[in-house]
């Protein structure tokens, strides 16, 4: 089996606009970055839904990705996300992240019209020709309206060498034993369903990609840990206690949830882009309640594995 490009809890930053003016935050964003690298991220990965994308204009987009690549600075793999509706865009994106540094890319197929098969497979083969860093194809039904099955995704792989990745978002568990051992091997393949994080790692998924990081590191460090150690007990304790956070951040739409546990956290980051609005008071106060929670429940040293006891 190859060896995955990337491992671990790989981290995603919002992006934070300033409240009066509406433009990027850069400093707040340099901050928020170093934060994730700081606190033991494996890799930080920029220019996902979580950084709100989707509503970047381009020089936007393209100064992002230099804020937080230069932050990074090499401390950590950098993962940068290029989605763009049309092809030619999504190259453009993609030579700007190599530019910069990026360690990989990641390509969700974000469309309007329905793509067929040969216009899917045309999109990334022209994508990982733009540049020779790896590529992780994202499979997000939820978010792209198109579900690509593993077959479809092994397929695409075996025409193009430089797409060595896959992330999973369905939630659908037996995909990742699918996609490793219908490419024998040959893919690496990582969780993008907060929930299923635990059971992702039990199938064999090399990472977890999670905007949690912005306010729980030690949680998902320790969940990680737990998990790679074959600690089933701890796992599934510490998964118990972390479930509803996640399941909440979630339910909510990550840009929203994330920003408002910022805030709280006394490390404000604007509110979300406009279509998007700042999370209600009320799931604020939701949102509090968990972090609390989950505060009371680690140590002073924040190790998450010796706050919980062993079931006798």
């Amino acid at each position: 089996m190859s060896t995955p490009p990337l491992k671990g809890i790989i981290a995603y930053p919002i992006t934070p606009f300033d409240p009066d003016t509406g433009a990027v935050d850069h400093a707040t964003l340099r901050d928020l970055t170093d934060h994730l690298v700081a606190s033991g991220s494996h890799a930080v990965a920029p220019l996902g839904s979580t950084g709100e994308s989707a509503y970047l204009g381009e020089s936007e987009w393209d100064a992002v990705c230099e804020t937080v690549l230069n932050t990074v600075s090499g401390r950590v793999p950098t993962l940068v996300g290029i989605a763009h509706l049309t092809t030619e865009g999504t190259v453009r994106r993609a030579r700007v992240a190599a530019r910069h540094g990026a360690s990989a890319l990641m390509v969700l197929p974000q469309v309007y019209w329905k793509l067929t098969e040969a216009e899917l497979a045309r999109h990334f083969a022209e994508v990982a020709a733009a540049t020779d860093l790896p590529i992780m194809l994202y499979n997000n039904p939820g978010t792209s309206g198109i579900d690509l099955q593993p077959e479809t995704i092994v397929g695409l792989a075996r025409k193009i060498p430089n797409l060595t990745m896959v992330k999973e978002s369905s939630g659908d568990v037996p995909r990742f034993t699918a996609l490793r051992e219908l490419s024998e091997g040959a893919l690496s393949v990582y969780n993008g369903n907060n929930p299923v994080a635990l059971d992702a790692f039990r199938a064999g998924a090399a990472g977890w990609c999670t905007a949690a990081p912005c306010l729980v590191p030690d949680w998902t460090l320790q969940l990680y840990t737990a998990a790679i150690r074959g600690q089933d007990e701890q796992a599934d304790a510490i998964l118990a206690e972390l479930l509803p956070f996640l399941q909440f951040i979630v339910g909510h739409g990550l840009p929203r949830a994330i920003k408002a546990g910022l805030q709280l956290q006394n490390r404000p980051a604007g509110p979300p882009r406009a279509p998007l609005l700042a999370l209600p008071d009320e799931e604020t106060q939701q949102l509090q309640a968990l972090l609390d929670q989950l505060a009371s429940r680690s140590n002073l040293d924040g190790d998450v594995l010796t706050a919980i006891p062993h079931t006798p």
